[in-house]
């Protein structure tokens, strides 16, 4: 029996020129054939580029994505994996200084936190309530977030405005 197709998106939000064959080539390795990504430009971080790529595959192929990713000191990198009939989804976030994070997701891409991890939340933060926002955000990767979102907010022709700089 074969496993269940999957399906998602790899974004890559800013890697280095001479680092975008080898991240095709990674991709390609983790989803089983070779794979040719159009990048263009990423606006927010000099000499970087971006790219988006539509994957399918077995369950499992965006951890394998993630893996292949990972740990490559210079690169941003979002992978998705859909929830499917009876399968959770899956999102992983990766920054430079951040490292990785996972999260399950539902059929709608909403972040699923699971009981032991709120159970967790809340014993770490007793009666302190800023302690239970920081233990949350921790939960829903919020500072992966907050680092990402400007490149995000990059692509599609859009303008950034960096609202520290005006002034």
């Amino acid at each position: 029996m074969t496993a269940p197709n999957a399906r998602g998106v790899l974004y890559v939000h800013s890697s280095p020129g001479a680092l975008c064959p080898h991240v095709e080539w990674a991709a390609g390795r983790a989803l089983g054939r070779a794979v040719n990504f159009t990048w263009a430009p990423q606006p927010v971080l000099e000499n970087t580029h971006r790219t988006e790529f539509y994957w399918e595959g077995p369950q499992g192929t965006g951890a394998a994505l993630a893996s292949a990713l990972r740990g490559w000191e210079h690169l941003r990198y979002e992978v998705t994996e859909d929830a499917g009939l009876g399968t959770d989804g899956g999102r992983w976030l990766h920054t430079p200084d951040l490292g990785i994070f996972f999260a399950q997701t539902d059929t709608a891409g909403n972040i699923v936190i699971p009981e032991d991890r709120i159970r967790y939340a809340m014993e770490i933060a007793g009666s302190n309530t800023l302690e239970m926002h920081r233990e949350l955000r921790l939960a829903l990767g919020q500072a992966w977030d907050d680092e990402l979102e400007p490149f995000r907010l990059a692509g599609d022709d859009s303008s950034v405005v960096w609202l520290h700089k005006v002034g």
